[in-house]
């Protein structure tokens, strides 16, 4: 029996941990990762040249502090003089903008202990990046200039490894390359999970489950997890309502193209609603310098990505460019939605992602591989296979995202140009947004969601701050 289960050793997981510790609580903790340590963790296609579906779990999405290992590693941080929080979720929906404020600087403090850079992109040119906001009104483009710090991905490796060891120093027990299969539910109230070896992750028939008790239990699997989360809130009736998935594609083109972007702002996130569907279009995890990666979901489902590191680079800017698809009645399963379209995609791909020039896009043609050869980007993905990425998107989809690299062009000059890359897919899922009150707490007794996967933040930063807060919480009771 334990005090505390945590599901998922992703940022809010991990948060969760640690400020329990520095609180002096004496719960008897178990955390639950279907993947490995950070230190056992790495991506083969460094050294292959091509993504190998590495076995039983991606290494990118799977381990401990989850896909932020391999990410970019930016935590979003505000303006003092912002009246609002404008990337990263809904955490201040619960907790409000004062608090959420006050809780993304206590976790910033907890960062740079571990190791994180003390520079802060994008509050050094202010009267330029007005200026940029400016232009981008005038085409119904709104720019939101967050400060960011980077952590670049080996450091991040390096600080959630320290992390990590912190919480095995101090009793935390951690249980690796083990999947939860199913909670423990009796009386709508939380009584523990099931859980078998990572190694039978898709085997359906593996029946010899081990049951583990707890008197609360957390879920903080991450967008990685969203699928199954899905599943657990229908399989147990918690509530939940209808959430979003991102589709879109990984842009890449030169950094000059974007010097004045990334030297003011390191990242800008753009967004806008333009015709004729007047979807939500917007920019997402911008990488100077940076490289496409693939990460592979459930069932092999590959989806493009990007990163940087701190000290390695390239000479290419890479960003997600994403359109946000609700649905709701008759059909309301965006998820699957979402899967759908990637499955396709990786069929054309032979299961690889595509890579399509902008230039062959607008021409109604398929890039080929000597299109490559002799194109003036050169691809940082080297697994990427040359195609056709409009037979998998969807008009709709498409449609948004040809207009915003239009739009973005008329005030980022070379954003549009020919040579320019997009890999498909790249899709963030988001669960069914998980109901839950101010407390974190689901409509079943003890069980709580945090993080990324139930839809309550976006990234690093958020995730981080919602488990700090939920130790307070359990740390009364």
């Amino acid at each position: 029996m334990y005090d505390l289960i945590i599901i998922g050793a992703g940022p809010s997981g991990i948060f969760l941990a640690y400020e329990l510790i520095k609180l002096g609580s004496k719960k008897k903790i178990l955390m639950i990762e279907q993947g490995k340590k950070v230190e056992d963790r790495f991506c083969p296609i460094e050294k292959t040249g091509k993504c190998i579906k590495c076995k039983p779990l991606c290494h990118i999405t799977n381990g401990f502090s989850g896909a932020g290992a391999f990410s970019d590693g930016k935590l979003s941080l505000y303006n003092p003089e912002d009246t609002e929080i404008h990337v990263g979720g809904n955490l201040h929906e619960y907790l409000g903008i004062e608090k959420t404020k006050e809780l993304i600087d206590y976790t910033d403090k907890i960062y740079l202990e571990y190791g994180a850079d003390p520079k802060v992109e994008g509050i050094e040119f202010k009267d330029e990046v007005s200026k940029i906001k400016e232009e981008a009104k005038k085409y119904d483009v709104t720019l939101y200039d967050v400060p960011v710090r980077h952590l670049g991905t080996e450091k991040a490796h390096e600080l959630y490894g320290k992390l990590q060891h912190f919480l095995e120093d101090n009793g935390v027990e951690m249980r690796f390359n083990t999947v939860v299969s199913d909670l423990i539910v009796t009386n709508n109230e939380i009584k523990g999970v099931k859980t078998k070896p990572a190694k039978y992750v898709e085997d359906d028939t593996y029946s010899d489950f081990e049951e583990i008790y707890g008197k609360s239990v957390v879920i903080g699997v991450g967008r990685k997890g969203a699928n199954w989360l899905s599943d657990m809130c229908s399989r147990h009736k918690i509530d939940s309502r209808a959430g979003i998935v991102d589709i879109g594609v990984r842009y890449e083109l030169p950094d000059k193209f974007m010097a004045d972007i990334n030297k003011y702002m390191y990242e800008a996130k753009f967004v806008a609603r333009l015709a004729p569907y007047h979807d939500k279009v917007r920019t997402f995890c911008q990488n100077p310098s940076g490289f496409v990666s693939t990460e592979v979901y459930d069932k092999n489902i590959t989806l493009a990505n990007g990163h940087s590191y701190k000290d390695r680079k390239s000479t290419n800017t890479n960003l997600a460019l994403l359109v946000s698809h609700h649905f709701n009645y008759p059909f309301n399963q965006p998820i699957e939605y979402g899967r759908n379209v990637a499955e396709n995609s990786n069929k054309l791909g032979n299961g690889n992602v595509l890579v399509q020039r902008f230039g062959d896009i607008l021409n109604g043609k398929r890039t080929w591989e000597k299109d490559l050869e002799t194109n003036s980007v050169v691809p940082t993905q080297k697994s990427a296979v040359a195609g056709d990425i409009t037979y998998a998107l969807g008009y709709r989809t498409m449609t948004n995202i040809i207009e915003f690299i239009k739009t973005l062009d008329k005030f980022i000059p070379g954003f549009a140009h020919p040579d320019n890359l997009l890999y498909s897919p790249e899709i963030k899922f988001y669960s069914n947004q998980v109901v839950i009150d101010n407390n974190f707490e689901t409509s079943i007794k003890n069980l709580y969601s945090i993080g990324d996967g139930g839809g309550l933040t976006r990234g690093l930063m958020m995730a981080s701050c919602s488990g700090v807060y939920l130790a307070h919480v359990l740390n009364q009771n």
